[in-house]
């Protein structure tokens, strides 16, 4: 074994970078985490063990381990040196597993959350200990561990155990919150590769992708057949419905030609292959419990099995609601290609936003895979109302069907009871008290209608009437009714994002109006609010909605994009307002920005919703318009 008094142990790097670095090189305690387990990986682990006890945590691996004799810590020491340099180097030699490390720092990475770190290592029989510091003396030298106190928790043969005393963090103390996090951040466990955990909680080993993401997801996308497997834990909703197949998506991978520049300045030809999936889930309730957590929607980037970026949603979406519900892990091992320059951050939790090879996965996910998997999880929404509506459609029409038969049995009675009485006491009366006759009739059988409110209850309250083409000035007027407290179950606005305000998939639009509009006993009149435009007069569905809304007498307002005129039958001797389109943008001037809130709030008010301050309402359309 040799006297450990023999040994030094010297660290190729600058004692105040260290200093500097260490603490804040990482910002959470699975990235940390990862760093380490993917060095596992790169020695040829095949069983990782995190540890949680008392005062330490503790990563220990089953891989080669490291010979002092040989030089192997030597090299470990030599921070910041390129550890993939050649095609030899992309391997773990030996295997098929392709080298996650490269730039030579991921060993420091325990130093962000303790400054105190244990190294110990075994190979075949040799064993060494070191102490990595946030505080090395001038000389470069780190401490080394006397012989008998090399120890390992769990690993009897070659590995390397690293412990970080007194960690300014610690785990999740639920099995699942640690698994889920660990799933997110590294992935790429299987047979080969397995990460147990444990803790004073519980022990549990992860060796397979987390089946409960997929199996929470109504619709999924998968890039390359090597993810086929997923398919298997995707339960599809609504079978039997024709629309249920739009779910599940399976492509080949993508490919891309690029040319680029390789490290040494020459240009060449080559495939950028992004594999992976991307799915969405069917709700978000009960997801990320603990602030801690990482964030459940996100699209991660990973490159040779090892995150690069957890979540590139900030960048490629567009902050539609539905984005709340995507998530997916892409592969783009272009990513790591040893002989093209290096594009990762020093701290793997992003890239070079500048390199061609980011740009073209970023240009991809935001054109194609996100709009695809967006209008996938509208298409599950859609089924499972048009599925709850079937329910509630039901009760409605027999509520409805119950109500006509109370208003026939209190026509027939009442008018009944009237003759009856008039026959007998008419004698000499007047025409003034027989009305009274009658009047006394109805209110006594008055309550027989009893179910009114309920069929009122049940309807839509208010219909926002646009065309697709106005659907950015349309967004904003539902915007600010749901900020001042208008549910969506109470509005139809057929292009919303949100399904709970469109018309239920599989059901004609213009019959769905029509219930409201005609086919109700109920009185209870929709209030409709139309955007108003060149496109809008050209639109057959808009202008049916404006006849509708005359003929029933709907109380209505107007908000007008300009250079449009509206026309009778609209309440045109009202003043309307009136914004600017310049593309997606909309445009107000301080008057119509005004007029625009006073008219939101008025609505509200009239239909009995609690609204907010009128100066609340004005810094939240200034969110979404410009003021000129």
């Amino acid at each position: 074994m040799g006297d450990y008094n023999e040994r030094e142990y010297k660290i190729s790097i600058n004692p105040r970078i260290l200093e500097l670095l260490g603490p804040s090189l990482y910002t959470n305690i699975y990235y940390v985490l990862a760093e380490l387990i993917a060095n596992a990986y790169d020695a040829n682990a095949h069983n990782v063990y995190v540890i949680q006890t008392g005062d330490k945590i503790i990563v220990e691996d089953d891989g080669r381990g490291m010979s002092y004799k040989d030089g192997d810590i030597d090299i470990y020491l030599d921070v910041a040196v390129e550890t993939r340099t050649t095609s030899d180097d992309v391997f773990v030699e030996g295997t098929e597993r392709k080298r996650m490390g490269r730039k030579g720092i991921g060993k420091l990475a325990a130093l962000s959350i303790s400054d105190r770190v244990l190294v110990m290592t075994r190979k075949d029989g040799e064993e060494s200990g070191f102490v990595l510091s946030r505080h090395v003396g001038d000389d470069n030298r780190l401490e080394a561990l006397a012989d008998e106190d090399i120890l390992f928790e769990i690993v009897e043969g070659n590995g390397t155990s690293i412990v970080m005393a007194n960690p300014q963090y610690e785990l999740h103390k639920t099995t699942t919150a640690i698994k889920n996090n660990l799933l997110k951040i590294f992935p790429l466990v299987g047979p080969d590769f397995r990460v147990h955990v444990i803790t004073d909680h519980g022990k549990f080993s992860v060796d397979s992708f987390d089946k409960e993401i997929i199996k929470g997801l109504g619709a999924l996308l998968i890039l390359g057949e090597e993810f086929l497997h997923l398919v298997d834990n995707f339960d599809r909703d609504f079978d039997g419905e024709s629309k249920a197949e739009e779910l599940l998506d399976v492509r080949d991978s993508e490919s891309r030609p690029l040319r680029l520049k390789t490290k040494s300045g020459e240009e060449g030809d080559y495939d950028l292959v992004i594999k992976g999936w991307i799915g969405a889930y069917r709700t978000t309730r009960d997801r990320k419990k603990d602030a801690n957590d990482f964030p459940d929607n996100f699209i991660s980037l990973l490159s040779n099995g090892k995150l690069g970026e957890y979540n590139i949603l900030p960048t490629v979406g567009q902050n539609k609601l539905q984005e709340v519900y995507v998530v997916g892990q892409l592969h783009v091992d272009l990513f790591e290609e040893t002989e093209l320059p290096d594009m990762a951050l020093s701290n793997r939790q992003g890239y070079k936003t500048d390199d061609p090879r980011y740009k073209e996965v970023i240009s991809f996910v935001r054109s194609g895979l996100l709009p695809t998997i967006v209008d996938m999880r509208n298409t599950w929404g859609e089924l499972n109302k048009y599925e709850k509506n079937k329910v509630k459609e039901e009760q409605k029409k027999k509520d409805e069907d119950e109500l006509l038969k109370k208003v026939e049995e209190y026509k027939d009675t009442t008018s009944r009871r009237a003759t009856q009485k008039i026959e007998s006491e008419l004698g000499d009366r007047t025409p003034k008290g027989i009305k009274t006759i009658i009047e006394n009739e109805m209110n006594e059988f008055m309550p027989m209608l009893g179910l009114k409110k309920k069929v009122d209850d049940q309807k839509k309250r208010i219909l926002i009437s646009q065309t697709k083409k106005d659907k950015t000035l349309a967004d904003i007027v539902y915007k600010m009714l749901s900020f001042n407290n208008v549910p969506d179950e109470d509005i139809i606005y057929t292009n919303c994002d949100n399904e709970e305000c469109r018309v239920p998939n599989m059901m004609n639009i213009f019959e769905y109006l029509r219930k409201f509009f005609v086919d109700s006993v109920s009185d209870k009149k929709m209030f409709v609010i139309y955007v108003t435009s060149d496109d809008m007069a050209k639109a057959w569905g808009a202008v049916t909605e404006v006849g509708a809304g005359w003929i029933t007498q709907s109380d209505h307002d107007i908000f007008n994009i300009h250079s449009h005129v509206p026309q009778a039958p609209l309440n045109v001797a009202a003043e309307w307002q009136t914004s600017q389109k310049d593309g997606d943008d909309i445009i107000m001037n301080s008057v119509e920005f005004d007029k625009f809130v006073v008219k939101i709030m008025d609505i509200c008010m009239n239909l009995g919703y609690k609204t907010k301050a009128k100066d609340a309402n004005k810094d939240e359309l200034n969110r979404y318009v410009t003021v000129a």
